[in-house]
C-alpha cells in the first residue's frame, strides 16, 4: 500500500539539509519503491515529505541510510500515513 511519510526536524537549518539530500539525492533515486521527495522550511526547522509504494521499503531506506547520518540529539518528528489514492504520470 502507498504511504505518504511526513517529518518535522526542529532545529534543521537549510544548510543541514542541503547537506543530508546532497548525501541521499542518488541512493533515493535508486531506492526500491521511492515514488517522491520534496521539502520546506517550517517555523524552526524543515519539513520533509515523500511518497513510497509501501512501508517496509520506507524502513528499509531510513535504517540502512537516514538513521546512521541522523546527528546526535536530533529526534525527527516521523508521521506515516497509508494513502487511499496516488495518481501520477507514471502510475496514473
Amino acid at each position: 500500500m502507498t504511504i505518504l511519510l511526513t517529518s518535522e526536524i526542529q532545529g534543521q537549518t537549510q544548510q543541514s539539509y542541503d547537506y543530508m539530500i546532497e548525501m541521499l539525492r542518488e541512493p533515493l533515486k535508486q531506492a526500491d519503491g521511492f515514488v517522491m521527495h520534496t521539502a520546506h522550511p517550517i517555523e524552526g526547522g524543515w519539513r520533509i515529505v515523500e511518497v513510497w509504494k509501501s512501508k517496509d521499503q520506507l524502513d528499509r531506506f531510513f535504517a540502512k541510510y537516514v538513521a546512521p547520518n541522523i546527528p546526535p540529539g536530533v529526534q525527527p518528528k516521523i508521521e506515516v500515513k497509508s494513502l487511499h489514492s496516488l495518481v501520477t504520470p507514471e502510475m496514473g
